[in-house]
């Protein structure tokens, strides 16, 4: 792995050449930031990954047309209304929205340059007063320092916002690579109520960058799952604007555009943890890890199964080392695999060997399920593939919290 720093407090503002804001604008509570503008210098290369869900927000819609050109200039974002389930005119807010900013904006900027995205209550009307006047208000108070009232704006039921930035070569050159998510439950996207925004100072070419995002989609947030709710509204946007002036990646085979998946991979997973340490009531972030698999596929589909289990996730609530629930939902995947030959582990403590039961210490399994990070790993002993999941546990607090949600 390349030489990835961490920057401290970094955030979407972090590369060369993006401003950011998030503002109060009363969408639907008093006190809360609820509108975010992402702002690029100049146009940026533009990329986006969806929810597969049939029953979807309009923006995902008008991001879809937006990204035809592979180029956008800013993304406009509100929480506390998804914009979901509301018809024609949910469409026409949508594009509402894009139109507002570009023409608050000015600049000789285009709607069809703007990317929209909503988060919140689904199948209830835009208060499009209160978003054009939020919209008005960070664009005129946008800074260079402002991804993290940006990250606070797109939060729903979140604890913590999420952010982070990271610097490394390439080319010989420093870029940097900033991002902002927000996600607490309704999380298990499918994508090809989570949002991740993404910015960097790096060229790289349209196809090159959509090919990144749905690689990076695919190891990050689709490996995810609070409670095995796909969203109408997942997305991942992510703008390159070049200002870092690295030579254009436009080969997906060369080595540059290696060395930058692979920091955009770390910078996404980081993320995707960060939104399954913070699901919805969740004491402990979950982590299934499938190692030495016959292949990636059936690797991957076994690791989701079993972080999304409802049973696996009562048990790590309830410390109880049930590992035969970890097996059975591998059971139930789908995958093509030997449960004879499965060795499984809680943390350091083996608990079963070739599909079977193992007399293992009661204490110390239940002591690896009251950490905070609990690791479930699956030995699958027939090649050398593997793959992670990442989830948390269920706890009373998340059906309180999703029991009077709209109200």
């Amino acid at each position: 792995m390349k030489a990835i720093k961490i920057l401290e407090n970094g955030g979407v503002t972090s590369p060369k050449g993006y401003m950011a804001q998030g503002v109060m604008a009363e969408i639907k509570k008093k006190d809360k930031r609820d509108v975010a503008v992402i702002y690029s210098d100049c146009k940026a290369k533009a990329a986006g990954v969806f929810t597969t869900n049939k029953v979807h927000a309009a923006c995902v819609d008008v991001c879809r047309n937006h990204l035809e050109d592979g180029m956008a200039r800013a993304i406009v974002v509100n929480s506390g209304n998804a914009n979901a389930c509301t018809g024609e005119q949910g469409m026409q807010d949508a594009i509402a929205m894009a139109k507002i900013t570009a023409e608050i904006m000015g600049m000789a900027i285009k709607p069809q340059d703007i990317l929209v995205a909503s988060t919140g209550v689904i199948g209830v009307p835009m208060p499009m007063e209160r978003i054009e006047g939020g919209i008005a208000e960070a664009i005129l108070t946008m800074t260079r320092s402002g991804s993290h009232n940006a990250a606070l704006a797109i939060m729903t039921t979140d604890l913590k916002p999420k952010e982070i930035a990271v610097e490394f070569e390439l080319s010989g050159q420093p870029v940097r690579i900033g991002a902002i998510a927000k996600g607490s439950g309704m999380i298990h996207p499918n994508m090809a109520t989570m949002l991740a925004f993404i910015t960097t100072d790096a060229d790289i070419s349209s196809e090159c960058l959509q090919k990144m995002a749905k690689a990076t989609t695919d190891l990050s947030y689709n490996m995810l799952s609070v409670d095995r709710d796909t969203s109408t509204n997942d997305m991942m946007l992510i703008l390159a604007n070049g200002m870092a002036k690295t030579p254009l990646i436009d080969d997906d085979k060369s080595e540059e555009y290696a060395d930058f998946l692979e920091a955009l991979n770390y910078v996404n997973i980081e993320l995707a943890k960060m939104i399954a340490a913070d699901g919805e009531g969740a004491n402990h972030l979950l982590e299934v890890k499938i190692i030495n698999a016959a292949d990636e596929k059936n690797a991957r589909i076994m690791a989701r199964s079993v972080v999304g289990s409802n049973l696996v996730k009562a048990a790590v609530f309830g410390k109880d080392p049930n590992w035969g629930r970890a097996l059975a939902a591998a059971g139930y995947s789908g995958a093509d695999f030997n449960p004879d030959l499965v060795d499984i582990y809680l943390g350091k403590v083996q608990v079963a060997a070739n599909g079977m039961g193992l007399p293992f210490d009661e204490e110390a399994a239940k002591g690896e399920l009251d950490k905070a990070k609990v690791i479930i790993t699956f030995d699958m002993k027939t090649g050398s593939y593997e793959a992670t999941a990442w989830g948390c546990d269920l706890s009373f607090e998340y059906v309180s919290i999703n029991a009077d949600y709209r109200t």
